[in-house]
């Protein structure tokens, strides 16, 4: 459990400096440069990607159940899966009307992502690691409005096509998670 707590902290830590303490990153942005900064950045949140996953491993491994989860729950998840997908496909998807709307739809994504899957899952780990993604992201979500506000962001009007292609995507995305990649990479088959 170590391992995925330190992972966890390495990965969420510098993902969270806007959160916390803007004002400190805007200073080591300015002294480093953008393309360290972004180096540094990158280096922490891989390393610390790589000792969240190998913890979660090594904790499924011999796993503290707290709860039976419900079976409603598991069924739950998977529509929740398919909004947190399309989401996560209108963060990248240009001029869609989620994104417009939403403003910040990959950290909305985390938040489906994380309940769908404390939902679902019944263990410490699971506690440990969908919980953590949860609080940050609905922390991330509060700042990310509260600089748009302060900076008076204002996001381009969706179209019809990006919304679409957002669709589309996010389904898509979502089917080849659900009947396939998840099972690959996570050994567990949501659908089956």
């Amino acid at each position: 459990m170590l391992i995925l707590v330190a992972g966890l902290v390495l990965f969420l830590g510098p993902h969270s400096v806007r959160i916390v303490a803007d004002d400190w990153r805007a200073a080591r942005l300015a002294s480093l440069g953008e393309r360290r900064w972004k180096g540094l950045y990158s280096l922490v949140s891989i390393a610390g990607f790589v000792l969240l996953v190998w913890g979660y491993g090594l904790a499924r491994g011999n796993p503290l159940v707290l709860w039976t989860a419900p079976v409603w729950a598991r069924h739950l998840a998977a529509p929740l899966m398919l909004v947190a997908l399309v989401l996560l496909a209108a963060s990248q998807v240009p001029r869609n009307h989620v994104k417009a709307a939403l403003h910040h739809p990959m950290l909305l994504s985390v938040k489906v992502w994380a309940f769908a899957h404390l939902l679902a899952n019944n263990t410490l780990a699971d506690l440990v690691l969908f919980g953590s993604f949860l609080i940050w992201a609905v922390l991330d979500f509060r700042s990310a409005r509260r600089r748009d506000r302060a900076h008076g962001t204002v996001y381009p009007p969706g179209t019809a096509k990006g919304t679409a292609i957002t669709i589309v995507v996010g389904v898509a995305l979502w089917a080849l998670f659900a009947f396939w990649a998840h099972a690959l990479l996570f050994g567990v088959r949501p659908m089956g």
